[in-house]
């Protein structure tokens, strides 16, 4: 096995690992978190009824009128505060975090950073 397959197949085995754990329900979601070496995604989902209450990315119209490009803290941050915006608009106050197999570091902490300061608990 290649090194690009080994590291893959970890980090599936980590999201499996973390994705045993913790389930979304309509009460408290999940807020899951994607990153790419170009862009970041998240979103918060509904597990039970397998719905995505809201999204935001790197990719949003809304975060590309900012000028703003890439997959930074800088850009993270602002992407937590985009779905904390949205998933309070939806009625969404409390979450569990999926960090998506990934460090809690970096450009994820960052996102979950912009998310709370938008008004997420969890």
């Amino acid at each position: 096995m290649n090194k690009f397959k080994a590291k893959r197949a970890g980090l599936k085995r980590r999201e499996r690992r973390v994705r045993s754990k913790i389930c979304g329900t309509a009460e408290r979601p999940r807020l899951s978190v994607h990153r790419t070496n170009t862009n970041i995604y998240a979103q918060v989902i509904d597990d039970v009824d397998a719905k995505t209450i809201c999204t935001a990315s790197t990719l949003d119209p809304e975060f590309r009128a900012l000028g703003k490009l890439g997959s930074n803290k800088e850009a993270a941050e602002l992407v937590g505060k985009m779905v904390g915006e949205r998933a309070i608009k939806a009625g969404v106050t409390t979450v569990t975090f999926d960090r998506g197999g990934r460090i809690y570091h970096g450009r994820v902490q960052a996102l979950a950073d912009g998310a709370r300061s938008a008004g997420l608990k969890f």
